[in-house]
């Protein structure tokens, strides 16, 4: 059977997919720190410092544990932590800057 997700390819999920799972907590963590303020549009800028320690998610059983912590940040700009994990094994780790305002560049 294949792994049913739109990021798999021929039903195998690459561990950078992970990436993608990290900012989706990003923009939960800064939807909910806005809370009333209106929604801004971001992109993630850069990754640095990506280390994964499992070459596929698709086969993991256990659920998966995102992480995202803010780090710095501004009006402009967040610098995040984020770390995937299942059943306590690290999967993937790494730092990321999202620029804020899209809309505006």
């Amino acid at each position: 059977m294949l792994f049913r997700s739109p990021l798999a390819r021929n039903g195998v999920l690459g561990i950078a997919n992970g990436i993608e799972y990290a900012a989706q907590a990003m923009a939960v963590h800064g939807a909910v720190r806005a809370q009333h303020a209106p929604g801004r549009s971001g992109y993630l800028a850069s990754v640095r410092d990506v280390q994964w320690f499992t070459p596929t998610l698709h086969d993991v059983a256990e659920p998966l544990e995102i992480k995202a912590e803010r780090l710095s940040g501004s009006d402009n700009n967040v610098l995040y932590a984020f770390s995937l994990s299942a059943g306590g094994r690290l999967l993937l780790q790494g730092r990321s800057t999202v620029i804020l305002n899209a809309d505006n560049l």
